[in-house]
């Protein structure tokens, strides 16, 4: 029982436990032709450069990470499988833009719907898919919209599931990161944002992906392009190298090719000046309680795997734990009671805090009688 609940306080602690130490880092000059971009490690969610990264903006076809986001949660919830039949609607099969050309009533496994959205950028399979999974586009677009909440997507409004241009569509290069970063978790995309060409309807109709970074740049994983009259060029880019993924946003570029090289300047800068640094868990001693029903509380904290630092960074940091010498009861888990922080050069570099896993009562009239006639009876 102890077990599962230290589990399940770290679990709730682990949103909002360790802090890299403060480090005002300041971004490169990078030219790009963009209207706003973004470079965020995905571990650490770590802002490695930016550029009006909080200017809500169109952000075209990039809005479908949102869109593939719910989808692979409504999967691995259970509520809808791979395996389902879609069935086009009316008002699915009469999006414009990029599309696989749906036939109303036209029936189509919902892998090769997710397939034609997440490579060839469809909006009619983007919307079929909405509506498989939550009723209507309306109720999807709702749903895209709490999710977007939850993210901390604070600038960003969906009015509809595709990107296409709409009054009040608007995004960041900031949130388009954090959402970037949730659908990056998990593995199921990758069987998709990794393809580089394939088809649906028993080959009869080709898809190719619309993110050349796929073929063209080393390590590149995903994710999604963009582009209309009002949001121009767009792309969230993720690529991983030496065990590092990299997301590199761009809003506003006035080509497809130059939204590329814009993604591809933010990713080599990534690649080139950063790394990770693995990020031992130290042994963390039980803390005395005085007054309390248990003698000893346990702390525990919740860290990453590894350290994200600067190529140049060569000092192998030291660990060292600040804890008291004894707590007063009562102790609620959760209660933060200390600090670990990770020091090179006498410099902190990173520190989390160390929190109570466990809930130690003070000791009661009642518990201390129980206590003596235990200690009576034993004798």
């Amino acid at each position: 029982m102890l077990k599962k609940l230290t589990a399940l306080v770290l679990a709730v602690l682990l949103a909002n436990t360790y802090v890299p130490a403060a480090q005002a880092r300041e971004y490169p000059e990078l030219a790009m032709d963009c209207k706003a971009a973004l470079l965020m490690e995905y571990e650490s969610g770590e802002v490695l450069y930016a550029k009006n990264e909080h200017e809500p903006m169109p952000m075209a076809s990039v809005t479908k990470i949102m869109s593939v986001l719910l989808v692979v949660e409504a999967i691995e919830a259970g509520n809808v499988s791979l395996d389902d039949v879609v069935t086009a609607s009316t008002h699915a099969s009469s999006m414009g833009g990029s599309q696989i050309y749906l036939r109303e009533n036209e029936q189509m496994p919902l892998r090769d719907m997710l397939k034609s959205v997440i490579v060839a950028s469809a909006n009619d399979a983007c919307v079929a898919l909405g509506e498989h999974v939550a009723g209507s586009e309306d109720e999807f677009v709702a749903r895209m919209n709490r999710r977007a909440a939850e993210l901390g997507m604070k600038d960003t409004n969906f009015v509809n599931c595709t990107g296409l241009d709409a009054e009040g569509h608007r995004s960041t290069a900031y949130d388009i990161a954090l959402m970037s970063r949730e659908l990056l978790g998990h593995e199921l995309i990758f069987d998709y944002t990794t393809i580089w060409t394939d088809s649906v309807r028993d080959g009869e109709f080709g898809l190719t992906n619309t993110n050349k970074l796929i073929r063209f740049y080393q390590g590149a994983n995903g994710l999604k392009t963009g582009s209309t009259n009002g949001a121009m060029y767009c792309v969230s880019a993720a690529a991983k190298r030496d065990g590092m993924q990299l997301i590199a946003v761009v809003l506003g570029s006035s080509s497809g090719a130059a939204r590329f090289e814009a993604a591809k300047t933010m990713l080599n800068y990534g690649f080139a000046n950063f790394r990770l640094l693995p990020l031992e868990k130290p042994e963390i001693p039980d803390v005395p309680v005085h007054g309390g029903v248990a003698e000893q509380v346990i702390a525990d904290t919740v860290l990453p795997k590894s350290l994200l630092v600067e190529k140049s960074f060569s000092k192998q940091p030291e660990c060292e734990i600040t804890l008291p010498e004894r707590l007063e009861a009562p102790v609620e888990a959760g209660d933060e009671i200390g600090t670990v922080i990770w020091k090179a050069g006498g410099e902190a570099v990173y520190s989390a805090g160390i929190y109570a896993a466990q809930t130690v009562e003070e000791r009661s009239f009642g518990f201390c009688l129980i206590e003596l006639l235990k200690k009576f009876i034993m004798i």
